[in-house]
């Protein structure tokens, strides 16, 4: 019998890697912390019996998935707002927003990005969890998304996920094979991503906080792709075409210039940006967390959250100083 003494040492490791996986799951960060929370609990009940059949790593994808499988009976899963159904919308449409639907969450990057060195993997892990990619994973039904992670992310056999879903192996490849079929069908597919931001592309980034700072829009224009994406969550609409994302900044944004300085941070392993207001005080309150999507020296897609309590999640500042400034 194994020493549950032993528990935190075997099993403590693993904590990140278990995060991301709920993440993938439920498309929610905060929900996927409570996940594994619930998992921990249930492992550290049941690890005295636990005979090592398995690794404990396995053991614990095994709860982890089951418990996430639980957690979603009965929810509706969380889109982003192109995943609605509904065409882009004009720029110049009244914003419409919905608090009903359970929107899909952005994920900071300490809490779901691996610890590895290895370049091979990093790629892999985050591929797994960018924001296409886990969004893409909620147009699934929860026991298909659960063997596609656990097939293609996990890189499990057929036999180990039959095992882990109590199920046989015909109906996992059958699972997954409808899986493919289904994120194939929608055009959604896992992206590749460079393990880093090259100088170019960081210097384009630096370009486009000191473009909203001054609120120039031809500058923003120029660094989008002539078909970038532009969405909003809880706003319903999505904005599609460099000039249309140029005038729904221009119109309907209210901030001026010298009015929305941002902040650095990473999302999904992808470059992101705590945008800030400026408030009647002067000072500088949370207004949205921009998550961008490049494609070579261009941003090809925005996903600018309104949550203010993301922000904390992020660990960026609750608001900024009025003598705050962007350097030219």
């Amino acid at each position: 019998m194994t020493e549950v003494a032993e528990f935190p040492a075997l099993t403590d490791t693993y904590r990140r890697e278990l995060t991301a996986h709920c993440y993938r799951m439920t498309g929610s960060i905060h929900d996927a912390e409570d996940l594994v929370q619930e998992t921990y609990l249930r492992a550290w009940r049941g690890y005295a019996a636990f005979e090592g059949r398995s690794s404990v790593r396995t053991w614990l994808y095994r709860i982890a998935t089951n418990v996430c499988l639980t957690s979603l009976e009965g929810k509706a899963r969380r889109p982003l707002p192109t995943g609605l159904g509904a065409p882009a919308a004009d720029p110049g449409d009244v914003l419409a927003q919905s608090t009903e639907v359970p929107w899909l969450e952005p994920a900071p990057d300490p809490l779901v990005a691996g610890a590895t060195s290895d370049p091979a993997t990093i790629v892999a892990e985050r591929d797994s969890i960018r924001l296409a990619f886990v969004a893409a994973l909620q147009h699934l039904p929860a026991r298909q998304r659960a063997v596609l992670i656990l097939r293609d992310v996990l890189r499990w056999r057929a036999s180990e996920v039959a095992a882990a879903l109590e199920t046989t192996e015909p109906a996992v490849n059958s699972a997954l094979q409808r899986a493919h079929a289904q994120l194939a069908k929608a055009e959604l597919t896992q992206d590749t991503v460079d393990t880093a931001l090259d100088p170019e592309q960081q210097a384009m980034l630096d370009r486009y906080v000191q473009a909203f700072w001054d609120k120039d829009i031809d500058a923003i224009v120029g660094m989008l792709t002539h078909d970038a994406v532009w969405e909003m969550p809880p706003y319903t609409g999505w904005y599609r075409g460099a000039a249309d994302i140029g005038r729904l900044i221009d119109t309907q944004c209210p901030g001026g210039v010298h009015e929305m300085p941002m902040v650095a941070t990473g999302a999904n392993g992808q470059p992101a940006f705590g945008l800030y207001l400026r408030q009647p005080d002067g000072s500088f309150a949370p207004f949205q967390l921009q998550v961008l999507t490049l494609a070579g020296g261009r941003v090809c897609h925005v996903a600018a959250f309104f949550e203010p309590a993301l922000f904390a999640t992020f660990g960026l500042p609750v608001a900024l100083p009025a003598d705050h400034r962007v350097p030219a």
